[in-house]
């Protein structure tokens, strides 16, 4: 047993969090911990990464057990260089590997050799510690270090780089790297795919599936649960249920368990019912009472089936377009995008070709800083490009999803941010769309500065629904939502009539939308027909 829970509870200010929190986890079990974002997920892991006192329960971790935990925060050392970084990953084996080298020294000393036991006793302590750093990897250090980094998608970074000089997205996948080296018992991720390119998170997917130790990972990734657990952990209204299996396979037994509930409540409330009217029709009558008294006490020792909870209220969202555009919605031929570094002009893209035709979805995919966002940004004229033809069909309508949510403003409140951009609409509407959004009530004057990831991307998402653009062109949209909603946003999507443009790294996304993806390159841009696993197979054909 690497570690169980029994009855955790938690509480901010009065208001329960996490309530009777039951859980087990053995060796090589990979669970995947959901919820709706909100829901207690990350407060759980702190929990049990000693990071947050508990109020109740027990909390037990088997002996000797070593946790890795990454943070949402990298917990990185600026100041060091990438290298020294992982090294610390290595401490014990660096403090034995010191001693190594100062026996070595003492071995050499002409003062030692005259001792025949002082010599006898360094060469024994020598062989100890020389076999105790061989069997614990240490002369592997520097090829494990390689090896993850490289993986992590380091290959063409010096090691020697600041940690101060990498972006964020880069510290969340260097703090991934540095924990997988300590190689722990139990691994506690939350959001590991964030960041990750589809390169990365395949090699991911694979070394995590191979891993000795224990996994429990809070991920909003539906393909990479899919990939890679064997148990769901949910957390719905401050409580916990285990599923086993992957996701799909959750989501099938979730439902399955809802509608058998429903059923025997409704059955049972159906006997309850004709009891009840029998006794009430018979307890007065003389032929009949001592039948109908029988009947009640029969009632009364029912074992009643509480009624099912509605489920949880999601996002409701649906995208409709004023007018059709025409047939040839966007033609794209030998595009070049340039990025200025010190007054300089670079190209960032090239020899860029692709076109779009109502009604298609098509997804943008590439490595990161390939310049994915920088294309979309180019089709939106932010930017000019170098050279090359962005050309527009007639009657086209463009709305447009910025994974930064640059284009709200943080001093309004939620109902003026989207009011604003629809003044022609009633404030009723308005809020009715709001309200599908879950902004609901005094909600609705929240200043948008003091919202989440996942809120701001739900006012994001409004004002597009009320734009009622014949082309979508979204970049990263399933970002900041949980999975509840992105399954929402994608079957909103999937009915939507217009066409759609996107970039993301969500793979189950990818699969559920595309008809096509434009793949882009330093080289120029690449069309394959179909989704994720169809590009796959042609990728690996392409490898073979």
């Amino acid at each position: 047993m690497i570690l169980q829970l029994n009855g955790i509870s938690k509480s901010y200010l009065g208001d329960p969090i996490l309530s009777n929190i039951t859980m087990k986890i053995e060796r090589g079990d990979k669970i995947g911990l959901i919820g709706v974002n909100g829901a207690g997920k990350s407060t759980l892991l702190k929990i049990i990464a000693g990071d947050l006192p508990y109020d109740n329960g027990e909390l037990y971790i088997g002996k000797g057990i070593k946790i890795g935990y990454l943070r949402q925060d990298s917990g990185l050392n600026p100041d060091n260089t990438m290298w020294t970084e992982m090294l610390e990953a290595f401490t014990d084996l660096l403090e034995v590997e010191k001693e190594l080298r100062s026996l070595e020294k003492k071995m050499s000393d002409p003062s030692f050799i005259d001792n025949p036991k002082k010599i006898e006793k360094i060469m024994d302590r020598y062989a100890i510690k020389s076999e105790w750093f061989m069997q614990h990897g240490g002369y592997e250090m520097e090829a494990k270090i390689n090896s993850i980094l490289n993986g992590m998608g380091f290959e063409s970074i010096s090691k020697n780089t600041p940690i101060h000089q990498l972006s964020g997205g880069q510290k969340t996948r260097l703090a991934l790297a540095k924990i997988l080296l300590g190689q722990p018992d139990l691994l506690l991720l939350d959001e590991p795919t964030n960041h990750l390119d589809f390169t990365t998170l395949n090699w991911l997917e694979g070394y995590l599936r191979s891993y000795q130790g224990a996994i429990l990972i809070i991920s909003h990734d539906r393909y990479f649960l899919d990939a890679l657990v064997n148990g769901i952990y949910e957390i719905e209204r401050t409580e916990i249920r285990k599923y086993v299996g992957d996701y799909s396979k959750y989501v099938e037994s979730k439902e399955k368990t809802r509608k058998l509930l429903e059923n025997k409540y409704v059955m049972q409330q159906h006997q309850i019912s004709k009891m009840e009217d029998y006794i009430q029709r018979n307890i007065a009558m003389a032929t009949s009472s001592r039948s109908a008294k029988n009947k009640r006490k029969q009632l009364e020792r029912v074992e009643r089936i509480e009624k099912p909870l509605k489920d949880i209220k999601h996002t409701c969202m649906a995208f409709s377009i004023e007018k059709n555009a025409h047939k040839d919605v966007l033609k794209v031929r030998d595009l070049s995008i340039p990025f200025i570094v010190d007054s300089e002009q670079l190209p960032l893209l090239k020899n860029i070709n692709f076109q779009l035709q109502r009604g298609e979805r098509v997804a943008l995919i590439g490595p990161n800083s390939v310049g994915k966002t920088t294309l979309l940004k180019a089709l939106l004229k932010e930017l000019s490009p170098d050279s090359g033809v962005i050309a527009w069909g007639n009657g086209v309508t463009v709305g447009y999803y910025d994974q930064e949510q640059l284009n709200l403003h943080p001093n309004n409140s939620i109902l003026h941010e989207v009011w604003s951009m629809f003044p022609h609409i009633e404030e009723t509407r308005v809020r009715t769309v709001l309200g599908n959004f879950l902004f609901t009530g005094e909600d609705v004057f929240k200043k948008i500065s003091t919202l989440s990831g996942g809120e701001k991307a739900r006012v994001a998402l409004t004002k597009l629904v009320l734009q009622k653009a014949n082309v979508l062109i979204m970049d990263e949209p399933t970002n900041h939502l949980d999975l509840f909603s992105k399954e929402v946003l994608e079957q909103a999507l999937l009915k939507y009539e217009g066409t759609l443009f996107f970039i993301s790294h969500d793979r189950y996304f990818l699969n559920k939308l595309a008809h096509k993806m434009v793949e882009l390159s330093s080289t120029g841009s690449s069309i394959f027909n179909g989704n994720y696993d169809d590009y796959m197979k042609m990728k690996l054909n392409e490898w073979s």
